[in-house]
C-alpha cells in the first residue's frame, strides 16, 4: 500500500493533537491545554516534522480536524493548515472529526460500525453512525448533526459508541451502543492522517484557499454587520 509524506492536526477538543507520518506510522505530539492550542501548535508541529526529518516542502498534504467540534479549536487547526499549505504550496485536507472519531475506535478496538458522539456543550452532542468499508475509509449513514440528547431516539443494531458525549449523557449509551461503548476516545491527529492518506490518494485534496471547517450549527456566529446593528445570539 502506498504511503503517503502528511502533516496532520487536530485542535478540535481540548487535546492538542499534531502527528508527521506516512499514512501508517506516525511521530505523534499531544498535550491537553483547553484554549491554549494556538499559543502551542507551531512549536509542536516543528518538533515532529524535525523529528521525522521532513520540511513542510517535502510532504504531499497537510490535514486537518476539520469539525464539527469546539469552534475556536476547529478555526485555528483550519487557519493553522492554509497558513501553512498557501506558504509551503501544499494541499490540505479537511478531515471530518467524527470519521476521525470512529477511524480512533476501529484502531483502538477493532470494530467498524461506530455511533461517534462528542459532547457539544449546550445540552447538544455531536452525532454520526459511521460505517467502515474495507480499506477506503468511513462512511456517514446519519450526521454529523448536532442533536439535544432527548431527541436522539434508541437505534437498532450492534453498534460501538465512542467519544465524549456518552460521558456527558450517559443515557445515550443504553440507546446506541448498550455495553460496547468508550468515552474516553477522541479525535486524534494519528486518525486524521491515517484518513487523509486515503484522501490524497483518491485525489481529493484541495488548494489551501479552498479548504473550510465544517460546521453543523447553522448560527456559530454574528456577521459584522450583524454585530454592528446590535444583534445577538
Amino acid at each position: 500500500m502506498r504511503a503517503v509524506r502528511l502533516l496532520a492536526i487536530d485542535t478540535s477538543t481540548d487535546v492538542l493533537s499534531v502527528a508527521c507520518g506516512d499514512g501508517f506510522e506516525f511521530v505523534v505530539r499531544e498535550e491537553r491545554l483547553g484554549p491554549a492550542h494556538a499559543e502551542r501548535v507551531l512549536p509542536r508541529i516543528t518538533e515532529v516534522l524535525a523529528q521525522a526529518g521532513w520540511t513542510l516542502a517535502s510532504l504531499d498534504a497537510i490535514a486537518f480536524g476539520a469539525g464539527p467540534g469546539a469552534f475556536t479549536g476547529v478555526r485555528i487547526a483550519c487557519g493553522v493548515a492554509q497558513g501553512l499549505g498557501m506558504g509551503a504550496d501544499r494541499p490540505l485536507v479537511p478531515v471530518g472529526t467524527l470519521a476521525a472519531l470512529a477511524q480512533e475506535a476501529w484502531r483502538m478496538h477493532a470494530v467498524s460500525r461506530v455511533w461517534a458522539c462528542l459532547d457539544a456543550r449546550m445540552r447538544e452532542v455531536y452525532l454520526a453512525d459511521c460505517r467502515r468499508e474495507d480499506d477506503s475509509g468511513w462512511r456517514c449513514l446519519r450526521g454529523p448533526d448536532v442533536l439535544k440528547p432527548d431527541d436522539i431516539e434508541t437505534a437498532p443494531g450492534d453498534a460501538f459508541g465512542a467519544g465524549d458525549g456518552y460521558a456527558a449523557h450517559p443515557a445515550l449509551v443504553s440507546r446506541l451502543a448498550p455495553g460496547r461503548c468508550d468515552p474516553a476516545l477522541r479525535p486524534t491527529a494519528r486518525a486524521v492522517g491515517e484518513l487523509a492518506r486515503l484522501e490524497v490518494l483518491g485525489g481529493r485534496a484541495v488548494a489551501a484557499n479552498a479548504a473550510h471547517p465544517q460546521y453543523v450549527r447553522h448560527r456559530i456566529a454574528l456577521t459584522s454587520a450583524e454585530r454592528a446593528a446590535g444583534a445577538t445570539l
